[in-house]
């Protein structure tokens, strides 16, 4: 066995600290994805019931087979470096209380290799880490180009789900875009959400602000019912319009686990703009603290209204800042894939629990393991975010893989992207290589992670700091 070799350092600054396991973010992210992601998209979809409610299918425990191949044996057949995953699904007739039990084949799963990659159709392939703007409330300031005036607006992003954006026109009126829809006011809103039924309630929420009344002057509706008709038109153009289906719609969008979550980061960045002591983020559920509250809604115009109002204390963000934008690792980004195979194999079998026999159904009669195959297949074979490692030598196979992309599903696009989002900031410090960029179209949308950085359990990258003390820095 080889004798290890003392390192020797000619370096004339001295390292304070050993370099860390340089493949951390690619293995610490796929194995949470296998303990824990999984598990936590299981867990959403579950249970599946038909129309009636009679009958339901709930996705319980999931384990993993040995692989099928090594990873040589791999590379030699052109084939995958998989292993086959299976999940424990239990049926459930309401009306007869019979339950059945069974572990079915959910499709052959691909590994990461011990270097970080993974093994498709014999050729070694990377998952890019990306860079996106952290779910949360943003304020911003910009001008109008007519009046000269400033317009100051706010958006509340989700993980998943619909964007509220508020904003203060030049006619100082305060309206809201839902889903990027048409701009009504905010007043209308937040009568249709049952925040207040008259004006002077409404003035009251806003200590009687100016911006607010000026709204109320120009709302031309006066109670819930006809702001739920108001924003049921401005959402769903040319659509027979209820109350009911207004009132439905504002479920859907704001209140539905499976339509809206803020996720843990965005819960922890609204509590964190609006001083709340918060929720503990290990305590926290999806069903309870993922969708927006009144007080989200609440806090957010009250904010804008103050900025717009000059109060002081209150102040736009950076959205280019490392504290605004957080990384989607390899885990994050599998786990969003498989939640879109595992919504159509939910369509499936709901089809199939209205068209088959209740007495004969069994789990794996009602589930197809085609969509969760395919949307599988889909993202190692051809997503932006996957691609085959630069292999020339180890370190450009090494450098892939702590590559960080502003591109692909989610991101931004090269044509939008603008000098702001390309440029080096004092927040980079640390935590991105301001060098290691590439030229032409992609400048500064593509990077790597500086040498000490790592990216914490909710994506957001830190760096070791090193105190100061009497003008020297201490080990």
């Amino acid at each position: 066995m080889a004798r290890a070799r003392n390192r020797l350092s000619f370096a004339k600054i001295p390292e304070v600290l050993p370099l860390p396991n340089l493949l951390e973010v690619q293995h610490e992210s796929f194995n949470w994805f296998l303990e824990s992601g999984l598990k936590q998209i299981f867990d959403e979809i579950s249970p599946i019931e038909d129309f009636t409610g009679n009958l339901a299918l709930e996705l319980t425990e999931h384990r993993f087979g040995d692989p099928l191949l090594s990873i040589e044996d791999a590379k030699e057949q052109d084939s995958n470096y998989s292993k086959p995953l299976f999940v424990t699904a239990r049926f459930m007739n309401r009306e007869t209380g019979e339950i059945k039990e069974q572990q079915v084949f959910l499709g052959d799963f691909p590994i990461m290799t011990p270097n970080g990659t993974f093994i498709i159709n014999g050729t070694e392939r990377v998952v890019v880490s990306q860079l996106v703007r952290s779910p949360g409330v943003y304020f911003d300031q910009s001008i109008d180009k007519t009046s000269d005036r400033d317009v100051f607006s706010a958006k509340v992003i989700p993980g998943r789900g619909a964007w509220l954006e508020f904003d203060v026109d030049k006619k100082d009126t305060v309206g809201v875009r839902v889903d990027r829809k048409r701009r009504q006011f905010v007043t209308t809103f937040l009568r249709a959400l049952g925040f207040a039924e008259t004006d002077e309630e409404l003035l009251a929420l806003f200590d009687g602000s100016e911006l607010i009344a000026n709204t109320l002057e120009k709302d031309p509706t006066s109670d819930r019912d006809e702001a739920l008709v108001d924003l049921y038109r401005k959402l769903r153009p040319g659509e027979l319009t209820t109350v009911e289906s207004a009132k439905n719609l504002i479920n859907t969008l704001f209140y539905n686990p499976k339509r809206y979550d803020l996720t843990r980061v965005g819960r922890y960045k609204l509590d964190q703009k609006f001083d709340r002591k918060g929720i503990s983020l290990d305590q926290y559920r999806i069903d309870e603290h993922g969708l927006l509250s009144d007080d989200d809604v609440l806090g957010a115009l009250k904010y804008l209204v103050n900025l717009a109002e000059g109060t002081d204390g209150y102040r736009t963000d950076d959205i280019d800042h490392f504290g605004n934008r957080r990384v989607r690792t390899v885990g994050e980004l599998i786990q969003n894939q498989i939640r879109v195979g595992l919504s159509r194999l939910e369509r499936v079998v709901r089809e199939r629990m209205t068209t088959q026999d209740p007495e004969a159904i069994t789990p794996q009669s009602l589930i197809n393991i085609r969509p969760v195959v395919a949307s599988i297949k889909e993202f190692f074979g051809t997503s932006q975010l996957s691609q085959f490692m630069d292999q020339p030598n180890p370190l450009a196979g090494l450098t892939h893989r702590r590559r960080l992309s502003a591109l692909g599903p989610g991101g931004l696009s090269r044509e939008r992207a603008g000098f702001e989002v390309r440029d080096v900031h004092p927040s980079h410090y640390g935590r991105m290589c301001p060098i290691e960029t590439p030229e032409g179209p992609n400048i500064g949308l593509i990077g790597s992670l500086a040498s000490y950085a790592k990216v914490n359990r909710y994506g957001f990258i830190e760096t070791p700091y090193r105190r100061v003390v009497k003008g020297k820095a201490t080990k």
